[in-house]
């Protein structure tokens, strides 16, 4: 694989409900080929002027090229918070089958 086709998409959410419902959105409007939920986890952030620490939930998907910027505007009409933590990073490598699954996966001809 020499260009990176697959992406994987980070938010995290105040607690588990809103973390399911991102996940369950991205995938099944084919926005995201998979998700992965993990929490809680524990942050440490500034915000509003302060330090802060409370637990958060962690959403990690994967999507194609095509479909990344499409996932994040989603996601941001989804989440609870106004200004949530939303990051990308592409896939540097992976199996060209896992590629294409992704790819298939956020196609609208599948």
């Amino acid at each position: 694989m020499a260009t990176p086709s697959v992406w994987s998409i980070t938010t995290t959410t105040p607690t588990e409900e809103p973390a399911q419902t991102i996940a369950r959105a991205a995938v099944t409007e084919k926005l995201a080929a998979g998700a992965f939920i993990t929490g809680p986890i524990k942050s440490v952030f500034w915000h509003l002027g302060e330090s802060g620490e409370g637990q958060e939930w962690r959403v990690e998907l994967r999507t194609s090229t095509a479909s990344r910027d499409k996932l994040a505007a989603r996601i941001k009409e989804l989440h609870p918070w106004d200004n949530p933590e939303l990051t990308g990073q592409p896939i540097e490598w992976c199996p060209d089958e896992y590629a294409d699954w992704v790819e298939r996966s956020t196609s609208a001809l599948e």
